[in-house]
């Protein structure tokens, strides 16, 4: 399927998600997320792929949505929640989805942008990249996750920071403050998170699976029912999960585990 705002590459375990609007900073406008909820739907079809990583072309990740667009858009109730409605189903199929997914944040980073970085497994960023949530400089709220998923990342204090100043932040404050995971030279991005993905793809998918379920479920209980849910996942899974047991055997047998195909 060919893409006008986007390009997909698939291969090797490893599907790339590339936005590629760079002259106007890879916009999420309408048709946008309609190409990324489309060629993420494919994704999910191919069995073969195990991780997803989502980057953009030129000097942004994503700057956010499309503002010019809005003026219009605001003005048509039912569109507007027609786009809203299809940001929620991608970015939950996205946190849900049983692939890894990690954003490559090339660049500027802001408002819709942080909402689609903030929805994936984890985020890695080149040296030059700038993240901030930035809706109110323009007047905006975020509506797509970012005033619920932004403090459940960094904690309420410094999301309230980062959405009531505007503010944006570089690389090394994103680090510190739990933003993205890792920090590579901007030139070595893609490379250094295929690497990353490329160790994941090692993993049971079955347990990958199993991880993300134990980390989404569990945080929206309280502590003593999230411990007792582990407990009770983590029997099943190991006195029932073939990978469970081929890990510890491959371990005795000092060999590389032969995991299921999940």
């Amino acid at each position: 399927m060919g893409y006008r705002n986007l390009s997909l590459e698939i291969g090797g375990g490893i599907a790339t998600l590339i936005l590629n609007r760079p002259d106007l900073m890879n916009p999420l406008d309408r048709a946008t997320a309609t190409e990324l909820l489309d060629s993420f739907r494919a994704i999910e079809a191919d069995s073969s792929t195990r991780v997803v990583i989502i980057t953009g072309i030129g000097k942004a990740f994503s700057a956010g949505g499309d503002l010019k667009g809005y003026l219009s858009l605001y003005r048509a109730p039912d569109s507007f929640r027609a786009f809203l409605e299809d940001l929620h189903t991608l970015l939950t199929g996205l946190e849900k989805s049983d692939r890894i997914v990690i954003a490559a944040v090339n660049g500027w980073c802001l408002a819709g942008g942080l909402e689609l970085m903030l929805a994936c497994d984890l985020a890695v960023a080149g040296d030059q990249a700038r993240i901030g949530d930035a809706h109110l400089n323009y007047g905006q709220l975020p509506g797509a996750g970012g005033s619920q998923r932004l403090p459940r990342a960094i904690g309420i204090p410094r999301a309230k920071d980062l959405m009531l100043t505007g503010r944006w932040v570089d690389a090394t404050e994103a680090l510190s403050l739990g933003l993205v995971s890792r920090v590579f030279p901007q030139d070595r991005l893609m490379q250094e998170t295929r690497k990353l993905a490329a160790t994941m793809i090692e993993h049971s998918p079955t347990g990958v699976k199993g991880a993300k379920h134990l980390v989404a479920e569990g945080i929206e209980m309280p502590l003593d029912e999230a411990l007792r849910f582990e407990i009770n996942f983590v029997h099943h899974y190991a006195t029932n999960c073939p990978d469970a047991y081929e890990g510890l055997l491959a371990f005795q047998e000092k060999r590389k585990p032969r995991f299921g195909q999940g």
